[in-house]
């Protein structure tokens, strides 16, 4: 089963990663104080879907070209959720929720405003 998720490409040292992902649609945000990204004017979000054989060398791929510190990117199917940093990739068995909470703190850890770490909303450890 495919994955889908979010690329912002401005969080990427090295755009070309996004000519080997499959962009469903482009939305551009213009920056607002919420974003805490003041260096920036906008956020041009990608949705992508990536196919299950092309997940892993795509999130090596990511964990490469992120930028160092605020941002990530992430994809999932019903079955597994990636979560990329700069040089870090968790994956979350989605039926096993509690290891979001790593990826979370992880994140956190980085300065990433908690609003922005939205993986898991509904997950009750989300809120600790």
């Amino acid at each position: 089963m495919n994955y889908q998720g979010t690329i912002i490409e401005e969080s990427l040292d090295d755009p070309a990663v996004l000519s080997k992902i499959n962009i469903v649609s482009t939305k551009v945000e213009i920056v607002t104080e919420k974003h805490r990204t003041p260096w920036l004017k906008q956020w041009t979000l990608h949705k992508v879907e990536i196919s299950e054989d092309q997940c892993e060398a795509i999130a090596d791929m990511l964990a490469s070209s992120l930028q160092k510190n605020y941002w990530y990117a992430d994809f999932m199917n019903d079955k597994y959720h990636y979560i990329i940093y700069s040089g870090k990739i968790f994956k979350v068995d989605r039926q096993n929720p509690v290891f979001y909470k790593d990826a979370k703190k992880y994140g956190l850890d980085l300065g990433i405003p908690s609003y922005q770490i939205d993986f898991a909303p509904d997950d009750p450890i989300w809120r600790r």
